[in-house]
This record gives C-alpha cells, sequence and structure tokens, in this order.
C-alpha cells in the first residue's frame, strides 16, 4: 500500500507540466465556451432586438394607422358634429313647427268643441222643433178633419140653401107671383108694390100682397126640414140716390121697419109661423148704398124696394172658411 503512494507521487511529480497544460486548455475552452456563450448572447440580444424594433416598428405603423384611423374617425366624429348641429337645428325648427301645430290643433279643438256645442244646441232646437213639427202635424191632422167635418156641414148647408130656393121658386111661381128669387136666397119687391111714392106706409094693395106672399114664403122657410138650418129672415131697406146718405138711411129703415112690423100681423100666419117670425125676423138698411144701374144710368123706381133675404146657421164660419180656402188656393 505504500508502495503505491509513494509511486503515485513520483508519478505526480513527473506529470505536472502536462497537468497545467490541460488546465490552460480547459481554461482556454471555458473562454471559448464563455465568447461563444457571449457571442450567442449578443446574437440572440440583437436577434431579440432587431424583433423588438420590428414590433415596435410594426406597432409604430399600426400606431401610426390608428392615428390616421382616429384622425380620420375624428373628422367623421366632426362631420357627425356638424350634421348633428344641423339635425338640431332641423329639429329646433321642426319643434316650433310642432309647436305651432300643437296651437293650432289646440285652436283647431277649442272650435271643434266649440262647434260641437253648437251642433248639439242646434240638435236640441232640432228635436223641440221636431216635437213641434209633431205637435202641428197632430194639430193639422184634428184641423183637417175639423175642416173636412166643416167641409161636409157647409156641403149640407149649401145644399140644403139651394133647395130652400128652388122650394120657394117653385112655391112662388105655383101661387102666382111673378117675383123671382136669386142665387142667394134674395127676393125683391119693388117699392111701387108697397108704397106710394114718397111715403113708407104701406098701401093697401101692398098690405093684400104681403097676405099673399108672406104665407108661401114662410110655408118654405119654416118647414121642419129646413127650420134648424134657417138662422135669419131679414127685411133689408134700400132708397135711391136723391138726397143726402144719412137721410136715406132713414127713408130705407123706416120702410124696412113698417114692413117687418106688418108681416108680423099678416092674418094668414099660424101661430107657430107667427113665434118662429119673432125669433127670426132682423132689419137692416142699406141707405143708398146699392142703387139699381141700367144703361149707366140709376133707375130710381127699382132702387126704391125691400128686399126678403135669409141666412143660413152657421153662415159667419162658411164665410170664414171659404175664405181660408181661397187663401189656401193661393199657396
Amino acid at each position: 500500500m505504500v508502495r503505491s503512494h509513494n509511486s503515485a507521487r513520483r508519478g505526480g511529480k513527473t506529470d505536472s507540466g502536462s497537468h497545467w497544460i490541460s488546465y490552460s486548455d480547459m481554461m482556454a475552452s471555458l473562454l471559448l465556451v464563455f465568447v461563444l456563450a457571449v457571442c450567442y448572447s449578443v446574437y440572440q440580444y440583437y436577434n431579440m432586438l432587431k424583433i423588438k424594433t420590428d414590433q415596435l416598428a410594426a406597432q409604430q405603423a399600426e400606431l401610426e394607422r390608428q392615428q390616421v384611423v382616429l384622425a380620420q374617425k375624428e373628422e367623421e366624429v366632426n362631420a357627425l358634429n356638424v350634421t348633428l348641429m344641423g339635425k338640431e337645428e332641423e329639429l329646433a325648427q321642426i319643434q316650433v313647427q310642432l309647436d305651432v301645430q300643437e296651437e293650432e290643433l289646440n285652436a283647431a279643438r277649442t272650435a271643434l268643441l266649440s262647434k260641437e256645442e253648437e251642433l248639439n244646441a242646434l240638435q236640441l232646437q232640432l228635436n223641440e222643433e221636431r216635437d213641434k213639427l209633431a205637435a202641428m202635424q197632430t194639430l193639422l191632422g184634428e184641423q183637417e178633419a175639423k175642416l173636412a167635418a166643416q167641409q161636409a156641414r157647409i156641403e149640407s148647408l149649401i145644399g140644403v140653401k139651394a133647395e130652400i130656393i128652388q122650394t120657394l121658386s117653385s112655391a112662388l111661381s105655383r101661387a102666382g107671383f111673378s117675383t123671382s128669387v136669386d142665387s142667394t136666397g134674395a127676393i125683391v119687391l119693388q117699392g111701387s108694390i108697397l108704397f106710394d111714392s114718397a111715403s113708407s106706409t104701406i098701401t093697401p094693395e101692398g098690405q093684400a100682397f104681403l097676405d099673399r106672399f108672406l104665407p108661401v114664403y114662410l110655408s118654405v122657410l119654416l118647414r121642419p126640414e129646413y127650420r134648424d138650418y134657417v138662422a135669419e129672415i131679414v127685411i133689408e131697406g134700400h132708397a135711391d140716390s136723391t138726397g143726402t146718405y144719412d137721410r136715406n138711411i132713414g127713408y130705407a129703415t123706416d120702410r124696412a121697419e113698417v114692413v117687418a112690423r106688418y108681416c108680423l100681423t099678416v092674418p094668414g100666419l099660424s101661430g107657430e109661423q107667427r113665434r118662429l117670425l119673432e125669433s127670426l125676423l132682423t132689419v137692416s138698411s142699406r141707405s143708398s148704398a146699392d142703387p139699381i144701374i141700367v144703361n149707366g144710368v140709376e133707375d130710381k123706381t127699382a132702387s126704391r124696394r125691400v128686399v126678403f133675404k135669409f141666412s143660413m146657421r152657421d153662415a159667419e164660419m162658411i164665410d170664414e172658411l171659404n175664405r181660408l180656402l181661397g187663401e189656401d188656393a193661393l199657396y
């Protein structure tokens, strides 16, 4: 064992030079490795720097592009702002128009409400007018019914009066009287038949005439079938135009009254006829208002006359109705 150790020592002393050579080689190798490592590191650094530079350039380019885009966006935003301002102005104008239209709409609503109120008032008025029209139609129906009844009454009265006139004319003719009955039922007795000239006293001939005439006259007018229709028996006095109108009223009245008083004393009348005559007899005077004109000249003898007339009941109603019918015909 000892021997071997010593051998080793001897061997070490023998190889010490080569040992340093190996160490320097190793150091050189290490240095080379280090240099290579440094070179590699520097290469990596520059490579990384290039990459980073390229990335930075790309980022710078992207940034510049983004700035350009941003500038474009700003321009678009500015343009949009301008457009927005224009739109705001348009909106403001539209708002003004809307305000005006709203005012007009409010005014139109107010006018519409006013028109609706007027329409409602007119509707109420129309309803009232309709009610009035319905009432008037009802009244018209009643009036038409009444008018029909009155018309029937008129036709009956007219028919009865025409029958009385026809019967009276026939009775006088059969009794030998030449005196005629006109269409109104009037019988004219000339003054010369009853009175002397300028006199209001009935002559004997006139009395005899009345004694024969009056019973025939009343025998027709006071028949039972006619009695309810006859309202009045009128003795109407007339004078000629000689003298004043007032004076002639006296003459005409006196003669009519004299004839009327005598008629109440005619001997040929029955008590019933006399009583009815008293209830129906009326005297009137026309003075000289209705002269008899022949060829444009007054016939004074014919003007001095006494006229027997009779009126029917409801005669005033008949006259009024005929007047109304005449007015209706105008429409």
